[in-house]
């Protein structure tokens, strides 16, 4: 069904043999049972296979596939402004600086993570050039290339935007080398721009094939590049630069909000664009019926476009939404017969665990409670209530459909049951801090985006941890969101508030923001209310230069650990240890902050 997919094992098994022999009888012989990078390519399919290699790797980095500290960090926001752990989690908090140095595996898996990228990057793009390949015709090739190219660009955007200027590797290594020479941030993010404007020509704006990448995914990542160059350039007091570059970002996100194929989807679309969330608080499946329904308790929930975005079918612009530029793909067919990793645990990793402190009165793993959640990841109170407070708080993504506030008990022994119950019982109230801070940190509000009223697979066997629907990488609002900063950051607050409108207006938000208004925050806040789940916090804060990362870490992080232990300010992560001690040829200088 999903075909970008479906013959990726093949390719892994050959992947680690290649380059493995270079004994010249054996490549003037051929050998039909080892791999070099140049016989393990003999037809164009196969170097798509190696393309296909790092669509997968941007899945699994992207749809936290792995469970793990450095996916919690980099995919989940774990230790920014919107996110934290449970305090059964406290244990994988990324936050206290008594302990977070350069050492750190979160750092070198993450580090490693986009350097594999770039390795498969470089190997597709090598196999594509292999004169003994046969194309179709010259656009399949260029198109091939144009793809490989993206992946290398996009994994440097993410690595100067995380560690600053990094070694620029664009060839296949073959042997052992100690002697990498970091370039700067600002060359890191020049190198990506370069590889991007040279593809442009080669991407199409559109494909039949969900998931592919489209011009529109280039464009967009020049906006984000160009607004990360002008930061660091005003950090080196090159301000007229600056001003070229947040002009140049400018000029890509006009390309791809104004004159392209995607526009805002502003009335209800797709799969379920006839229906109203519907959720039941029966202790089982079987007892899901309208006597105990939400509605029947007076909780009446309804659908709106925000929340069709995020339902099972409705995420490909070939399905006609139209705001979805690139999409990581998803098929539960394929996951039952052979995609283990086509599936998104975001129900079990970032859904809370009422069944815990509450066990009272909200129990179990249906539906109501938001799935079989283990709170790996939750939102700060910043995330699930500072950025709705006063007239913020009339907003569709804030709507119940969206962001679910209200649960009715479903435990029969408690006076509850079959009601609302309240936050404060929720949050017990008058506690012990202890009591409270496991309750806050374990219950909160669900988002569409992390569960939904209706699990695929339910019948098959799978439990209530999964959804089976496609991810954005990246949705046009975040497109808006980048233009509107690069106006503000140009000087043009009146611009950055009209395009942070066109967003408010489709929320149907009471308030519209002003000229005023408009600060680093305040893009920071609108990012938090549309992107919540989505964007990568991380590299939000820290491309934002200065000391924005830190202030707003130890203003909203939910434990005190960055208030008493963040002593230094930082706007990277540490090159990993392990790296700079093994470029033992060449010495890699440590990230300011990080020695």
């Amino acid at each position: 069904m999903k075909n970008i997919i479906k013959y990726i094992g093949l390719f892994i098994v050959a992947a680690p043999f290649l380059g493995a022999c270079d004994d010249s009888k054996f490549l003037e012989e051929k050998p039909k049972t080892f791999y070099t990078r140049d016989n393990a390519f003999s037809t164009s399919a196969q170097v798509d296979q190696a393309v296909i290699a790092c669509y997968s790797h941007v899945r699994v980095m992207f749809t936290s596939v792995e469970e793990s500290t450095a996916a919690f960090a980099f995919r989940g926001g774990n230790g920014t402004d919107m996110f934290d752990v449970a305090t059964i989690r406290r244990g994988n908090r990324f936050n206290d600086y008594g302990t977070l140095n350069s050492t750190n595996g979160v750092f070198y898996t993450n580090f490693s993570h986009w350097y594999q990228l770039i390795s498969k990057a470089n190997l597709a793009l090598y196999a594509s050039r292999l004169p003994s390949i046969q194309w179709d015709d010259e656009g399949a090739r260029k198109y091939e290339e144009a793809q490989a190219r993206f992946f290398r660009a996009f994994a440097y955007r993410n690595l100067g935007e995380l560690y600053g200027g990094v070694p620029i590797v664009t060839e296949i290594t073959t042997t052992p080398r100690y002697d990498f020479k970091r370039a700067t941030r600002i060359d890191t993010y020049q190198y990506a721009i370069d590889e991007m404007e040279a593809i442009l020509d080669d991407l199409p704006e559109t494909t039949s094939v969900p998931g592919r990448l489209v011009k529109g995914a280039a464009q967009h990542n020049l906006c984000q590049l160009y607004i990360d160059k002008g930061v660091a350039l005003e950090e080196e007091g090159n301000s007229a630069e600056a001003k070229a570059a947040y002009s140049k970002a400018i000029s890509y996100g006009n390309d791809v909000i104004d004159n392209s194929v995607y526009s805002l989807m502003t009335d209800r679309f797709g799969t379920r664009k006839d229906e109203n969330p519907e959720y039941y608080y029966a202790s089982s499946a079987s007892e899901q019926t309208l006597e105990h329904s939400y509605s029947s308790a007076g909780v009446n929930i309804e659908g709106n476009v925000y929340w069709d975005l995020f339902q099972e079918g409705n995420q490909n612009y070939q399905d006609g939404n139209k705001e979805a530029i690139w999409v990581a793909q998803i098929d539960y067919a394929a996951y039952k017969a052979e995609d283990s990793q086509s599936k998104l645990n975001y129900s079990r990793v970032f859904g809370p665990v009422f069944r815990d402190p509450m066990s009272a009165n909200l129990g179990g793993t249906m539906e109501d409670v938001g799935g079989r959640g283990i709170v790996q990841v939750m939102p700060t109170m910043y995330t699930r209530d500072s950025v709705y407070s006063g007239h913020w708080a009339d907003d569709m993504r804030n709507s119940e459909a969206v962001f679910r506030r209200t649960f009715v008990g479903n435990v029969p022994s408690s006076p509850y049951y079959g009601k609302i119950v309240p936050w404060s019982v929720i949050y017990r109230d008058g506690e012990s801090e202890d009591a409270v801070n496991s309750a806050k940190s374990q219950c909160f509000p669900i988002s569409c985006k992390i569960s939904t009223d209706k699990y695929t697979g339910v019948r098959d066997g799978e439990n209530k941890s999964n959804l089976f629907r496609d991810e954005y990488l990246i949705r046009l609002p975040e497109t808006i969101l980048l233009r509107a900063e690069a106006k503000m950051r140009s000087g043009d607050n009146a611009g950055a508030a009209d395009d942070i409108n066109l967003l408010r207006k489709r929320a149907k938000c009471s308030y519209l923001v002003t000229e005023g208004d408009v600060n680093l925050d305040l893009i920071l806040d609108e990012r938090a209310r549309e992107l919540v789940y989505e964007e990568c916090r991380w590299n939000t804060l820290l491309r934002m230069g200065g000391t924005v990362a830190v202030d707003r870490i130890k203003k909203y992080a939910y434990w005190d650990d960055p208030r008493k232990t963040l002593t230094k300010n930082f706007n990277l992560w540490p090159i990993p240890q392990v790296v700079i001690e093994t470029n033992k040829d060449v010495k890699l200088e440590q990230n300011p902050g990080w020695e």
